[in-house]
């Protein structure tokens, strides 16, 4: 394998190693947004990577804080809170000419999947929270020789399709009447854009980039409360499925990575990204029977709402790659993420240590597997329903990827 093609593949590389590192990040965010595959110096490349992540949060010293809506009973101490998770993201690009570059990729950016169950003390919380995400987009760039490298400009555009559900223990009724589950259904799409620039010295493998990514409005959510389960709720929703809506934003990101050959075989490189995730607080439902009137959080129609009162996320990369032999390069990196969790929820400061190796059997095929360990710091949260503690979990995170390029 030429010299400028190993280079590729350890600058391909530090991506996905950090794609793994920040799989278990704030918010929403699962595999996020990623142009990296546009920067590949053949004419045409796919590629596929998945990425399972396993967290395994615990949830102890859980209090019900409203005896209003039933006492659950059930477990206190050791709720396991989280579920494992597949983040998949399928990439094409093709160069026009010799300044033009243009992709296309499918990838899961947003998802959550809490399933602490219906036997336990904070059912009346949550017992089941999936939510998951569809974001098709295209981005191109157009290179300019500058100096030494070559200066980038990029820009494209995104379709997000969000959907999911909440289950949470609204009463505790005999069991003839029903369950006394409440369930929200919910879904929307919008559409948001992406610019920014980035400079590359390709010899050295030099690269820094800084992008924009807009936000999302998702001005039209719909679905259904289902309180099928609760016959004695309050009429006219108890025992009964009615239509609701609302609106949210999915949070503007912007993020700078650089990297670059520091001695011969070896390559460093880094990136901090902002994510706004302090847009979504209290997501207000109302039924849509009164759709004229609008919908906010604490309006006279509002039923339910979605509460995150997130904060917003930081997550800084930083590692160093090392080449081997002519197909094999290996490298390592060190994540943490600012937890974007401030009155509820479970997301604290994660440290995330991950390592992964790329074999190239062929010039224009790319094998590569990583893996990351993480820690999920300590922390608490309490609100009307529920109060709890956890301490310091373990992540971990396991990736490979398949790139032809010609």
């Amino acid at each position: 394998m030429n010299r400028g093609t190993l280079k590729s593949a350890m600058v391909a590389m530090a991506a996905s190693v950090a794609f793994v590192s920040a799989a278990q990040a704030g918010g929403l965010e699962r595999g996020g947004y990623n142009i990296d595959l546009l920067f590949d110096s053949s004419r045409f490349a796919t590629e596929a990577v998945g990425t399972y992540v396993m967290p395994q949060r615990k949830l102890n010293n859980v209090v019900d804080n409203n005896a209003a809506d039933g006492t659950p009973g059930g477990p206190a101490n050791g709720v396991k809170d989280t579920e494992s998770y597949l983040v998949p993201r399928l990439g094409a690009k093709v160069g026009i000419g010799e300044y033009v570059d243009c992709m296309a990729d499918y990838s899961q950016p947003y998802g959550a999947h809490s399933n602490p169950g219906r036997n336990w003390a904070g059912a009346n919380s949550n017992t089941e929270t999936d939510i998951g995400s569809d974001g098709y987009a295209a981005t191109c760039s157009v290179k300019f020789q500058a100096g030494k490298g070559q200066l980038r400009v990029i820009g494209g555009i995104s379709h997000l399709e969000i959907s999911g559900f909440k289950e949470r223990l609204t009463a505790v009724i005999p069991a003839a009447f029903g369950t006394g589950i409440g369930r929200v259904n919910l879904e929307d799409s919008g559409i948001g854009w992406r610019t920014g620039l980035a400079y590359e010295i390709p010899e050295i493998a030099f690269r820094a980039s800084a992008v924009y990514y807009s936000e999302v409005q998702l001005n039209s959510i719909s679905g259904v409360l289902d309180l099928t389960q609760n016959p004695f709720a309050p009429a006219p929703l108890g025992g009964a499925v009615t239509p609701i809506f609302g609106s949210a934003t999915m949070p503007q990101a912007f993020e700078i990575k650089v990297q670059s050959g520091i001695a011969p075989g070896w390559l460093a490189f880094g990136s901090i990204k902002w994510v706004d995730w302090s847009v979504l607080q209290s997501i207000a439902l109302c039924p849509t029977s009164t759709v004229a009137l609008g919908c906010s959080s604490g309006a006279a129609n509002e039923v339910t709402s979605l509460d995150l009162f997130y904060r917003d996320g930081w997550t800084v990369t930083g590692g160093v790659g090392h080449k081997f032999n002519d197909n094999v390069s290996g490298l390592v990196a060190l994540t943490w993420d600012r937890g974007t969790a401030t009155t509820v929820g479970t997301q604290t400061d994660t440290w995330t240590i991950a390592a992964g190796g790329s074999f190239t059997p062929k010039e224009n095929v790319e094998i590569r597997l990583g893996g990351a360990l993480g820690v999920l710091t300590s922390g608490s949260s309490s609100d009307a329903r529920i109060s709890y503690n956890y301490g310091n979990d373990l992540v971990a995170a396991v990736s490979g990827s398949l790139k032809v390029k010609f």
